[in-house]
């Protein structure tokens, strides 16, 4: 083996012992998923993942092709705030896309790789169960819109995702979920992967997106922030530079490190071998985000000399 590769190797050692045996939950943007060989790649990494030891979680969206699939049939979708509303055709519609097509793509790539997976909505074995949203209106719109049928998280049961994991299987979990009374509701991703990492006590939430990250400038795609802080988004949120379909990542991160998660992350997706990349180098290519106690752990540690392991800090792959 050359030495260009070894070094590299030795360098993910140590992060390979520190999450062995560890959950990490991936939620994949559906504009990543448009092109078939960032799935390949994607798909790929998830089997790294699985085979080193990690129990892997998929939570994926779809919304580029529910949008794509609505204008095929004459039917302009309603987005605020980065979040669609779902009436009676939309609902339809994303049956069609999350639980059908995209879905059935993602679980077949991951097989394709030689990793057993398995598709689930919320509706399997009712592990997921969502309450209606009510009518209301979205961080900074006065109006209150009514969401029709989208859903907010009411209660997870992860007895099914155990005994999938347990059995060496990868589940790939797409955004609709029961209502408990027969009905479907749709979700926003992010926030269900929020409410599966909190569920599974996660050890990392990896959010795979189409863009770099967060960004210092909204107008720069290279000013990615490699951390940020509960204080930090605060202050960017109030001065604008937080907005649109970023918002409810953002604040799905948030959550999830407030309830347990250790760490989250919001990576390129669009990059060849982004999540190995985050995952097993001390730079790491996109931005982590802390929790308040987790901010002054991570800002009071040395940064890592070359042999460092992921203690080191200094990157997004700790």
């Amino acid at each position: 083996m050359e030495a260009s590769y070894i070094l590299p190797l030795k360098r993910a050692v140590p992060y390979i012992r520190l999450y062995k045996n560890k959950v990490f939950v991936v939620k994949i943007g559906g504009a990543v998923l448009r092109k078939p060989e960032v799935l390949e790649g994607v798909a790929e990494d998830i089997t790294v993942l699985h085979q080193l030891g990690v129990s892997v979680v998929v939570v994926h969206g779809g919304g580029p092709q529910a949008t794509e699939l609505s204008r095929q049939l004459g039917h302009e979708p309603t987005v605020v705030a980065g979040r669609r509303v779902t009436g009676d055709r939309d609902l339809e519609i994303a049956k069609m896309v999350y639980a059908g097509k995209v879905n059935l793509d993602l679980t077949s790539a991951i097989e394709a790789q030689g990793t057993r997976a398995v598709g689930l909505s919320g509706s399997d074995a009712s592990f997921m169960r969502a309450r209606r949203r009510a009518r209301s209106a979205p961080p900074g719109h006065d109006e209150a819109v009514d969401w029709g049928h989208v859903g907010d998280v009411e209660a997870i049961d992860p007895g099914i995702l155990h005994h999938l994991l347990g059995g060496g299987y990868v589940p790939v979990i797409c955004s609709l979920c029961t209502d408990g009374q027969g009905g479907v509701l749709n979700v926003n991703a992010d926030t269900v992967a929020t409410a599966v990492a909190t569920s599974l006590h996660a050890e990392k939430l990896l959010f795979l997106s189409d863009t770099n990250g967060l960004l210092d400038d909204p107008r720069d795609p290279e000013s990615t922030l490699s951390y940020v802080t509960p204080a930090d988004i605060d202050a960017r949120k109030k001065s604008g530079k937080i907005a649109g379909g970023m918002l409810p990542k953002i604040d799905a991160c948030l959550a999830a490190v407030q309830r347990g998660v250790r760490r989250t992350h919001i990576l390129p997706g669009l990059r060849p071998h982004a999540l190995l990349l985050e995952v097993f180098t001390n730079e790491g290519i996109g931005t982590m985000i802390l929790g308040t106690e987790e901010s002054r752990v991570y800002e009071s540690e040395e940064l890592p000399d070359e042999e460092a392991g992921p203690e080191g800090g200094g990157g997004g792959g700790a």
